[in-house]
């Protein structure tokens, strides 16, 4: 039996918001077969991809979210399991087509170059300058991810404003151009408002806009304006995860908006 990893342990092989070719990269950098991660389906909204390290290629097998049966079920080929970890779990046992799953993928560390300076907006901005290589933490946003400079300060970056950091003589490149303006980030009703970014969680927030979920989607949160809900994860797709009224699941972060943070409101009803 396979004892190398904990499918529980949901943290260990999702990786959320993750692009085909990336995940391809992160696994094609692995020597042994049976290394997986599992993404967020780029093509269908709410399934997931999981990706494994197979002989001399990645394999990327699609998962569907389904409803089945009154619940929602996590569809692979023909097989059908409650919720993610059974799926990881099952082949953690089982074959794919050559290999069972032996461990999560190792992630490393991404490293950007700023193409532009930033003297930041906010306390939670990491101010550099052009030529600066930064390491990222994570990619929180489309427009906004959280990066570590050389001192070790962290903070909030604008994407626009860096690119792939490819070696030193990159640095002497961009500090030689002559200096461009820097790009506008565009906010719309789609992407996450950048004050949330670098909210510590959980935190609280209240409902501002009703909803009422798929009655086949039994871990969608149902909505009512001026419910305070708990949120304990805010992820890139726009689907935040949360308590509310003792109940556990994911809501669209365009619903909700923070308390502020020397509030306590709501604190009592969670």
């Amino acid at each position: 039996m396979n004892e190398t990893f904990n499918p529980e342990d949901r943290s260990s092989w999702y990786v959320g918001a993750m692009s085909r070719d990336e995940a391809t990269d992160i696994l094609n950098n692995e020597r042994e077969g049976g290394v997986f991660l599992v993404r967020d389906s780029s093509s269908i909204r709410g399934d997931y991809v999981l990706c494994v390290k197979e002989d001399c290629k990645v394999s990327h097998y699609i998962i569907n979210r389904v409803p089945k049966d009154n619940q929602i079920r996590y569809r692979i080929g023909d097989q059908f399991f409650d919720d993610l970890p059974s799926l990881i779990k099952f082949y953690k046992l089982h074959y794919l087509n050559t290999t069972p799953l032996i461990r999560p993928a190792l992630r490393t560390s991404q490293t950007v170059i700023a193409k532009y300076d930033f003297n930041g907006n906010d306390p939670d901005d990491l101010p550099f300058r052009k030529g600066d290589v930064l390491t990222i933490v994570s990619k929180d946003e489309e427009q906004w991810w959280t990066a570590k400079n050389s001192q070790g300060k962290t903070g909030s970056i604008p994407v626009p404003y860096v690119q792939r950091y490819e070696g030193p003589m990159q640095v002497a490149e961009l500090r030689e151009t002559t200096i461009q303006t820097a790009p506008v980030i565009p906010v719309s009703e789609n992407t996450t408002k950048k004050t949330t970014l670098q909210k510590k969680l959980p935190a609280f927030a209240r409902v501002k806009q009703p909803r009422v979920p798929n009655a086949y989607d039994k871990t969608a949160l149902k909505l009512d304006v001026g419910d305070i809900i708990k949120v304990t994860k805010t992820n890139i797709n726009g689907q935040w995860e949360g308590e509310l009224n003792g109940k556990v699941g994911h809501f669209p972060f365009t619903h909700v908006e923070f308390l502020n943070s020397d509030s306590n409101e709501g604190e009592e009803e969670i």
